[in-house]
């Protein structure tokens, strides 16, 4: 690919920037080959032109897109680079607060200088267990990854963690070690995870110091190895410590402090116990005070010391050994403040003999005055002949007494160290360990000495670790995929370590020169140049001639060799060695005693899995001086065994950024991070990536990212690997640039980004189109909107336009026709004049005319009547004499034809064959004729008959109808006369009333005057009445609502307060039983390694008496006190021993005294409640019986006995039927036998009989439905009656009459009409009753209803007015009544039910006894002993008709009742059987030894099976159905206890037959108590099995599960995994809901109470919300909107499934709220100060850190997604400041909530429980 694809328009370039490194731009024009210029364009819009004509110049790093940037991983990027890095690094820790990134194997960490919520427990735990690419990258992370590789693998590991001081090296090794505590906790109780923990402050107190770059710098390196056993738990611990810096002691720079413990010191001295070390504040010491100011902002140094003396404490340090190591500190500090006298200008010292700190410094190490005061100043030469006192000069002085004091530091240091190591020691065997390395980071400084140099000489060798390491994995990566792989050229810094370490080195030539009398810094550093200045790695300082320059790998450094000789030789003087040796303090003596037999540090092979590590520093030899190593070459051989360690195990880096020098939160100074970059090795990581095929794509991801780029053609193969690879070799054409794999293909640098820029171009073009198009149509939307808009204005213009127009013309015509009828009205009368005198003219002139017209039509009229008649007689005389003429004429020529035809037929007639067809023709018309006239007779016949029947049978129906109205006609006579009567009655009334009105008249009259006044005065009065009414009734409302709101304010906040009491108090209390079966559980496992340990041939002990916790303080005896408790503790105690029975024995009084004071409380609530369940219960029983009515018992009564004999009778026909068959077949193949034949015969004489009892009861049935039928026609007779009448009308008409029907036809048809018609009318009928009957049960109901509405209002009033305690009282008794009348009528149907069970059981039971009984007397000979077994059967059933409910057991077969019953009984063995059968049996046992008054037998009995239940689920700790089994019958057999106990509050809803069977002798409530701690503890261990269950699936099903296919697009990919973390598996949605119907399915199956299944879903659900919402929170690539779809879609289906199980009641689904809000909150926009008020006011149930984290976290899928900007994240945080959230990021998902047990009674009686055989309880006796 050429640079001129690459550098095109509008791609985007780093240039380099000397205030931010490197600046980023756009090309504003393609680049072209030969160009001497790139035309770039900067981010503040200015123009710059970057040359690439200059030697050294090249064309400037790509940028990557815009979705590459803030990846997890930098080795994701496509272009890998400095800048690019750089970049990333900045983004995320600046827009979303991440510190934490990935580079391949090694975690960026930057120093945030703030305290984040990233490293609570939840946070380890959300962790733990996961890949390391799955969640964010973390120091957790790393940590899990090296403890799992540590377990799959069995190789040991190690953490390096490196960095500049400040960098947050020593934190980040903190978390690290905090993360295993966590993980790999100790299974016993020695706490050694407290101790490793422990270890950090003691050494931070004597290791670390203020310095201008960090408060809590590291000032050593240390090495700790933590050791694990075979299960991976810590076990114990190492420490290896390099090079402390012992010259900060003696020296400070300006702004720094000296070791934290000196000031502790200090700040502590006020304190009673070290009043006399003499100390005082630090600004009072010199090696206090050197560098300022004494102390740091927020830290407290008293407080410090504290935790630093409590470390010492759990570390085993003795008290006495803490004050000497007190006081040798206090010492140091004594030594710092002499005042050394100088005399004769400085070359003669001394001190004063009066000098209170030389005589503080001789006091507290308990050496002589006198000669500390002399050695100090003086020294002593030896020589072959003899021995010299020299004095000093003051300069000697001062360093002696310097040497001294780091000499006396360094010792202790030294045994501190030791003396941890002791502490983490453990004699188990080590199985593995894990390594965590806290060392300096490459330094360099104004002035670099010998500390600087040792410091990046360890530097190099890690480097060099670190480069073949990550070599190493590259190559197994590329072999992994098999890939062709060539050789990477990478910076080997073996030279440069050769330069240092190798014969004749810096270091060899350092140690030959302290060897030489007179050796000099400038002797040595001459040699050097002599030596090495032909070296690539060695320079020579221009101006200088006592330093010199080493070109490391990160930077070339220029030492300083002044001082290089002292500080490796570190001398000090063997006199003052001597003093200290002859302390009178022991530990002073022996802390600088010889080791005589020093150890060598040997080197261990790599297979060796243990490695014996000791501090790095030797004991000081004083004697031996000369030979004694120098410190260059001890630290040497302490690194080359570190190096050894590192390579034997897996090394994991921590690479520590330190963002700016400041401190300053959250600042970024990109000069700092690039020089870090540099010198800790990520650029080195980058480059060796680079240079490979850093980008890696699985096919699938490739497929879905890149399928945009493919064609149809391509995509309609289905091998994705195939179209992967055509389309690459049709896009990229240099074939080296990529290779694919078996699972990935792998690219070479900036290919992906190429691949971005191809796809983003495609959708570049697709977005333009898709611009264009839309840009089009809401151009032409607009354009119609303001067309229509023109053209509305332009309608609303014409209109008023027009409306004026017609305003005027209407105005105008208005006019015109005034003025038109004025004129008119002018003319009209002118008019009106003229015409009247013309009409009259006219009149009299017409009149006459007229007259004169009429006269001559009058004549005309007349002659015209004369003509008439003239001419129609001559008319008439004219026709008659034509037609006669005519009549003639026809008749002569009809006769004429007439001849003519006779003539013809006499011609035909005369013919025979004309008359033969004549006659046949006749013939057939007679036959025919004839049938007619038979058919025709028939149906007259047929129609007669009907017709007469219709006429009969409706005479008959007028007759009755006459007869009805005749009746009826009489009734309305009676009627009449009555009428009459009435009427006559009602005129008198009348008259009598009339006369009243006038009476009434005339005193209304009188009276009227004087009610209108009245009137008047009552009005006034009633108006005042008003008024005053309406006062009094305001100020009562306002008195009321006062009172109301403050009485329910009041009534809330105590109903509030007591209910959180009550959840606090329970939660304490099952903590504690939570707490007691934990350190049960540890007693059991201390108590099994004592056995292991203990363990002698022929020695065994009893494993029921193992435990005093098993036996006393979960089974007490009955009725005893607690003497009699205390005194079977105190024998346990004897025979276990007394060492640990004490520990136990006063844990087991506290928690016995605890949990009884508990229980009082409890018992106390109860008693109440009970009472007043008891008052409510009996009062609705006595309502509920006064309303039942009688007669709808006995039907309901009959009806049920009817159905359940009709029941019974076909089940015993269709068995007998089946044993006739079996039997009849079996005889007839052995007829032979006589046996036999007698055998069937009897069972035929048993089926005979059982037919004589079925007709017995079949006569029972027939004549209960008789009576039931009678009954019912006795009602309905009369109702039938009228409705048949009715139906039955006179006047029907038969619309098909006139049609002709076959009589027969019609008969049966009117019949069938009839059958239908009464079978509709019956059917009619049993509607309308059955109608009525709802109705009438309707309005019962309603009735009911309104009753109780009454009553609760009534009582709501009465609530009101009573107490706050009172009205929770009475709200408890209302709901207990409400409940027990709901559950009143579901009992009787309930016992109607079992009691039909019991029979249909009986008989079942006889019939199979009876089966058995043949089918064993077959085998029998002896037909006597038959009979006596059939006797026998036959007393057997008569005592199970009277059996009790009891089951009686010898004392030595209890062993074998709770074996069968408890210990090997499976849940599938009485799965077909009752509920809860094992619980019912042992009651039942109980019971007995109660009758019996054997209270022995009942202790034992509950002991035996309370640990039997324990024993039970210790062995199936993981097993679900069990658990839940034993959960179900544990609760059962409580609540038989409570059920049964006698006491009245837990009988309230027995039967009379289950009072019978309540205990009569003993009081178990102790052992209830066992029972409910026994229960919670079973409870907490299903939820742990179901968890763990679950757990594994929550995030793959929850967050990674597509639900909605095609929603989700892949992301580029971001952490490359070196582990292979094998056998990942991934989880559906519906995998895990089938786990829970599987959870929901077994515990409904064995009987689990309701409460109990809704509370464990409420648990579960919540887990699944806390670990589905911290994973959220701790995963970049899962904060997107799509993935918000896909949460909220599969949590819709969890509260479908919910709702389908029925637990919306049990609180699940709120447990969900705070990921359903997550949810919307990926889904919402983030853009304006309005989506933020809409997020705040949604997102109630997450915390301010929470919805910041997501906010955060938010990623783009794609580029058209925008990312969340920092503004809208700050606004939202002020927004949210006033809630007072927990400081806590993620939720406890290991929280329990309170278990409750409410009590369930059971309407099961004793008597009906049946014992299977397959239980294996036959030595069990029925009593």
């Amino acid at each position: 690919m050429s640079a001129a694809q690459l550098y095109t328009k509008y791609t985007r370039v780093w240039i380099p920037d000397p205030d931010e490194v490197w600046r980023s731009a756009e090309i504003i024009k393609d680049y072209k080959e030969g160009d001497k210029s790139l035309q770039l364009k900067l981010e503040d819009e200015t123009l710059y032109e970057y040359p690439i004509d200059l030697p050294g110049s090249e064309l400037p790093f790509l940028r990557n897109p815009d979705i590459l940037v803030g990846q997890n991983d930098l080795t994701a990027l496509s272009y890998l680079h400095e800048p690019a890095v750089l970049h990333n690094l900045k983004v995320r820790f600046l827009e979303s607060n991440h510190i934490y990134t990935y580079c391949g194997i090694v975690l960026v960490a930057i120093n945030p200088y703030e305290q984040l919520p990233i490293y609570e427990q939840d946070v380890i735990y959300a962790y733990s267990g996961q890949n390391m690419g799955d969640m964010d990258p973390h120091i957790f992370a790393v940590a899990e990854e090296a403890y799992k590789q540590m377990a799959r693998d069995e190789k040991n590991q190690s953490i390096i963690v490196s960095g500049e001081s400040g960098a947050g090296k020593t934190v980040s090794a903190k978390y690290a070690m905090r993360f295993f505590a966590t993980v790999g906790g100790s299974a016993s109780e020695t706490n050694i995870e407290a101790k490793v923990l422990a270890s950090s402050p003691i050494m931070e107190a004597i290791g670390n110091a203020k310095t201008t770059r960090n408060d809590n710098s590291s000032r050593f390196g240390k090495y700790i190895q933590i050791g694990f056993d075979k299960r991976y738990h810590i076990i114990g611990a190492n420490m290896r410590t390099y090079l402390l810096e012992k010259s900060r002691v003696v020296f400070q720079a300006e702004d720094e402090r000296n070791y934290h413990i000196f000031y502790q010191l200090c700040a502590s001295s006020s304190l009673p116990e070290f009043k006399d070390l003499g100390l005082t504040c630090a600004e009072d010491f010199f090696y206090t005070s050197q560098g300022g100011d004494t102390s740091i902002d927020g830290v407290d140094d008293a407080d410090d010391f504290e935790k630093t003396r409590h470390a010492f404490t759990l570390l085993g340090v003795k008290e006495s050994h803490q004050t000497t190591i007190f006081r040798i500190i206090a010492a140091i500090l004594h030594l710092g403040n002499l005042k050394i006298q100088g005399e004769r200008d400085g070359e003669v010292c001394s001190i004063s003999s009066e000098d209170e700190h030389l005589s503080s410094f001789c006091s507290l190490l308990g050496v002589e005055h006198s000669q500390m005061q002399h050695w100090l100043c003086h020294r002593k030469l030896v020589t072959t002949a003899e021995t010299y006192v020299k004095s000093m000069s003051l300069h000697q002085v001062v360093n002696a007494r310097n040497a001294l004091a780091k000499h006396i530091y360094a010792q202790l240091f030294n045994w501190i160290v030791q003396h941890v190591n002791k502490a983490l020691h453990t004699t188990v065997k080590q199985h593995s360990f894990i390594g965590v390395l806290d060392i300096y980071g490459f330094e360099t400084f104004e002035v670099n000495s010998f500390e600087q140099f040792c410091i990046n000489y360890a530097n190099e060798k890690l480097q060099q670790q670190f480069n073949s390491h990550v070599f190493k994995l590259e190559q197994e990566e590329y072999m992994k995929e098999e890939i062709p792989w060539t050789l990477i050229d990478f910076y080997d810094n073996q030279p440069c370590i050769d330069l240092i370490e190798a014969k004749l080195g810096i270091l060899d030539l350092l140690d030959e020169e302290c060897k030489v009398p007179k050796g000099t810094d400038q002797n040595w550093a001459q040699k050097l140049y002599d030596r090495h200045g032909a070296s690539q790695h060695f320079q020579k300082p221009r101006m200088s001639n006592t330093s010199f320059i080493v070109l490391h790998f990160a930077d070339k450094v220029e030492y300083q060799s002044e001082g290089f000789l002292e500080k490796n030789r570190d001398t000090v003087y063997e006199e003052q060695i001597n003093i200290l040796k002859a302390s009178k303090y022991q530990m002073i003596a022996d802390l600088f005693q010889e080791e005589k037999d020093a150890v060598p540090a040997s080197v261990v092979p790599k297979r060796t899995p243990r490695i014996n590590v000791r501090s790095a520093k030797p004991a000081f030899k004083a004697a031996n001086k000369e030979h004694r190593k120098t410190v260059g070459h001890q630290f040497r051989n302490s690194l080359q065994l570190l190096m050894e360690t590192l390579n034997a195990t897996t090394p994991h880096y921590v690479r520590c950024i330190k963002p700016n020098d400041e401190k300053l939160p959250f600042k970024f100074d990109p000069k700092r991070a690039v020089q870090q970059l540099r010198a800790c090795g990520v650029l080195e990581t980058i480059r060796i990536s680079a240079a490979g095929f850093p980008s890696r794509w699985s096919y699938p991801d490739f497929f879905n990212r890149y399928r945009v780029l493919m064609n149809k053609r391509d995509l309609s193969k289905n091998d994705k690997k195939q179209i992967c690879q055509t389309l690459l070799e049709n896009l990229i054409k240099d074939p080296d640039k990529f290779q694919f794999g078996r699972t990935k293909i792998f690219f070479r640098a900036g290919q992906v980004a190429y691949l971005e820029k191809l796809r983003a171009d495609k959708f570049r073009a697709a977005t333009i189109m898709i611009q264009k198009t839309v840009r089009g149509w809401l151009q032409r939307a607009r354009y119609q909107r303001l067309r229509r808009a023109t053209l509305a204005l332009q309608r609303y213009a014409r209109g008023h336009l027009a409306r004026r127009l017609f305003q005027h013309l209407r105005r105008t015509r208005a006019a015109i026709i005034l003025q038109k009828q004025y004129r008119m009205l002018r003319m009209r009368r002118a008019f009106l004049r003229v015409r009247s005198a013309t009409l009259t003219i006219q009149a009299f002139a017409r009149g006459m005319f007229v007259r004169r017209i009429y006269h001559q039509m009058l004549q005309e009229h007349k002659a015209t009547i004369l003509q008439k008649y003239a001419r129609g007689w001559l008319a008439r005389a004219r026709f008659r004499r034509a037609q006669a003429a005519a009549v003639v004429l026809q008749c002569h020529w009809r006769r004429l034809r007439a001849r003519r035809q006779l003539q013809a037929l006499r011609i035909e007639a005369r013919s025979a064959q004309h008359l033969k067809k004549l006659n046949i023709g006749m013939e057939n018309k007679v036959v025919q004729l004839q049938r007619k006239v038979d058919e025709q007779n028939k149906e007259n016949k047929l129609l007669n008959e009907q017709l007469s029947m219709l006429t009969s049978a409706h005479s008959s129906e007028v007759e009755k109808l006459k007869k009805e109205l005749q009746q009826y006609q009489q009734t309305q006579q009676g009627d009449g006369k009555q009428l009459l009567s009435l009427q006559e009655e009602m005129e008198r009334l009348r008259m009598e009333l009339e006369r009243a009105h006038g009476e009434r008249e005339v005193l209304e009259d009188s009276h009227g005057k004087e009610r209108d006044l009245l009137r008047k005065r009552i009005c006034d009065l009633e108006e005042e009445n008003a008024l005053l009414k309406q006062e009094k009734e305001e100020l009562n409302s306002r008195i009321l609502c006062q009172s109301e709101d403050e009485f329910a304010r009041n009534t809330v906040e105590e109903n509030t307060q007591m209910k959180k009491e009550l959840e606090e108090e329970r939660s304490r209390y099952q903590n504690l039983v939570k707490e007691y079966a934990s350190l049960e559980q540890r007693y059991d496992n201390l108590r099994d390694e004592m056995t292991i340990f203990k363990q002698t041939p022929g020695h065994r002990r009893n494993p029921s008496n193992q435990s005093s916790l098993e036996s006393d303080s979960n089974n007490p005896s009955i009725c005893t006190s607690e003497i009699g408790d205390t005194e079977d503790v105190i024998q346990q105690v004897e025979e276990i021993g007394m060492e640990k029975a004490a520990m136990d024995m006063t844990l087991f009084l506290k928690l016995q005294k605890r949990v009884r004071e508990l229980e009082l409380e409890r018992k106390k609530l109860q008693a109440q409640l009970e009472k007043k369940e008891q008052e409510s219960k009996k009062s609705q029983v006595i309502e509920i019986k006064t309303e039942v009515a009688s007669e709808h018992e006995d039907f309901a009564y009959n009806s049920l006995k009817r159905q359940e004999l009709e029941s019974e009778n076909k089940k015993l026909k269709n068995e007998l039927n089946e044993l006739r068959k079996a039997i009849a077949d079996h005889a007839t193949q052995n007829n032979s036998s006589n046996d036999v034949q007698d055998g069937y015969n009897l069972l035929l004489n048993q089926l005979k009989s059982a037919n004589e009892e079925l007709e017995v009861r079949k006569e029972e049935v027939l004549i209960l439905r008789s009576q039931i039928m009678k009954a019912a026609q006795q009602k309905e007779t009369g109702k039938n009656m009228v409705k048949e009448r009715e139906s039955i009308s006179p006047n029907a008409s038969w619309p098909n009459s006139d049609r002709h029907v076959d009589q027969e036809d019609a008969i049966e048809a009117y019949q069938g009409m009839c059958e239908t018609n009464r079978l509709l009318e019956a059917q009619l009928q049993d509607q309308r009753r059955e109608h009525e009957e709802e109705m009438e049960a309707l309005k019962n109901q309603m009735d009911l209803m309104q009753e109780e509405l009454e009553k609760q209002q009534q009582a709501f009033l009465q609530t009101l007015q009573l107490s706050p305690e009172l009205q929770v009282e009475f709200g408890l008794q209302q709901e207990i009544t409400r409940l027990t009348n709901e559950n009143l009528d579901l009992k009787e149907l309930l016992e109607k039910l079992e009691k039909n069970e019991k029979k249909l059981k009986k008989q079942l039971k006889i019939y199979m006894k009876k089966v058995q009984d043949f089918e064993a007397s077959q085998t029998m000979v002896p037909v006597e002993r038959r009979a006596h077994e059939r006797s026998m059967q036959v007393a057997v059933q008569r005592k199970e008709k009277d059996f009790q409910g009891m089951l009686e057991y010898y004392k030595e077969d209890e062993p074998l009742l709770i074996r069968n019953l408890i210990t090997d009984l499976k849940p599938q063995a009485v799965s077909a059987t009752v509920p809860c059968l094992p619980a019912y049996i042992l009651y039942m046992c109980i019971r007995h030894a109660d009758y019996i008054n054997d209270d022995q037998k009942v202790h034992s009995l509950l002991t035996s099976t309370i640990n039997g239940v324990k024993k039970v689920l210790k062995k199936h700790q993981d097993d679900f159905e069990m658990t839940s089994f034993w959960l179900a019958n544990t609760c059962r057999l409580l609540h038989c206890l409570k059920q049964y106990s006698g006491e009245e509050g837990f009988m309230t809803q027995n039967t009379a037959k289950q009072n019978e069977h309540c205990l009569k002798n003993f009081d178990l409530t102790e052992y209830r108590q066992v029972l409910g701690h026994l229960s919670i503890q079973i409870y907490q261990q299903l939820i742990n099995i179901a968890e763990g269950i679950l757990q594994p699936m929550i995030v793959s099903a929850v967050l990674e599960n597509e639900s909605i296919q095609g929603l989700s697009s892949v992301k580029p990919v971001g952490y490359r995994k070196y582990s292979s973390n094998a056998g990942d598996s991934s989880y559906s949605l519906d995998e895990m809901i089938r786990q829970l119907n599987t959870f929901h399915s077994i515990m409904c199956d064995q009987g689990l109470d309701p409460e109990i299944i809704q509370q464990v879903f409420k648990q579960l659900f919540y887990m699944i919300n806390a670990i589905a919402l911290n994973n959220l929170l701790l995963r970049k690539d899962v904060c997107s909107w799509s993935t918000g779809m896909q949460l909220r879609f599969n949590i819709s289906q969890l509260e479908e499934w919910l709702r389908g199980k029925n637990l919306q009641q049990s609180g699940a689904a709120q447990t969900l709220e705070p990921l359903i809000q997550a949810a919307q909150l990926l889904q919402l926009k983030k853009k304006t100060s309005e989506d933020a008020e809409a997020i705040c006011s949604l997102c109630t149930s997450l915390s301010t850190q929470q919805i910041v984290k997501i906010l955060n976290l938010y990623t783009p899928v794609n580029e058209f997604e925008e990312r969340v900007t920092v503004a809208f994240i700050r606004n939202i945080q002020k927004q949210l400041q006033e809630r007072n959230d927990p400081p806590q990021l993620l939720l406890d998902f290991k929280h329990m909530f309170p278990v409750l047990f409410p009590f369930n009674p059971s309407a099961i009686t004793m008597d009906s429980i049946h014992l299977p055989a397959s239980l294996n309880l036959d030595f069990l006796n029925k009593v």
